[in-house]
């Protein structure tokens, strides 16, 4: 399929920044087309031929076009020469997945929304902060982060001693965490991850990735 991807989206997004990161980790040169989710009366019309819910991001490839991260950065690896980012053993595939998984079902909300929006954001725009979901988000960060240890298994990687979806995925939802100090201060609790954390941040991708705004 001929012609350079398009990616639609805002830096600022951690699954628009997931999706960059597998692009760039696979060496495809790629566009980013602005969209702002959060714009002044909402995503243009335009947008619904790439995203039926007006979410981010949205992917274009010659005639396809994909929505769902989990879709766009299975795409990129498959169809992209380049280093593997899905390990070719099906035990560790599955693992990768499960960590997806859990990453989307119960990491995320709780360490962007309930720990960086309320600690970081949230104080940032002159607003209180809720003290209570703090507490709660940190409670679910801790057994996030207790599990990814475990999964890890003394590995460079989540998954192996390679990186995989599983590590593009959980960056962008670390590097909000980390930001706030109880995040940073609970990833200090786990010395491996925090060793695969440091590895992971010095890598090309991640560092041309980082939000602009």
């Amino acid at each position: 399929m001929a012609g350079k991807p398009h990616l639609f989206g805002a830096d600022y997004s951690v699954y628009v920044r997931i999706a960059r990161l597998a692009l760039l980790e696979k060496g495809v040169d790629h566009e980013l087309v602005p969209v702002d989710i959060f714009a002044d009366g909402g995503v243009a019309d335009w947008y619904l031929a790439h995203h039926p819910f007006r979410r981010i991001p949205a992917f274009e490839h010659g005639d396809l076009r994909l929505f769902e991260t989990a879709a766009i950065t299975r795409y990129v690896d498959e169809a992209f020469s380049g280093p593997p980012l899905q390990p070719q053993d099906a035990a560790r595939r599955a693992v990768m997945n499960q960590i997806i998984g859990l990453l989307d079902a119960y990491a995320y909300r709780a360490l962007v929304w309930g720990v960086y929006v309320e600690r970081v954001s949230k104080p940032q725009q002159g607003k209180m902060p809720d003290e209570a979901l703090i507490a709660a988000s940190l409670e679910t960060a801790r057994t996030c982060l207790s599990t990814l240890t475990r999964l890890q298994d003394g590995h460079a990687f989540l998954t192996g001693d390679a990186p995989s979806l599983a590590d593009l995925h959980a960056a962008p939802i670390l590097a909000y965490f980390t930001l706030a100090p109880e995040g940073a201060a609970l990833l200090a609790d786990y010395p491996a991850l925090g060793r695969w954390w440091t590895g992971l941040t010095a890598r090309p991708a991640f560092r041309a990735t980082e939000p602009t705004g």
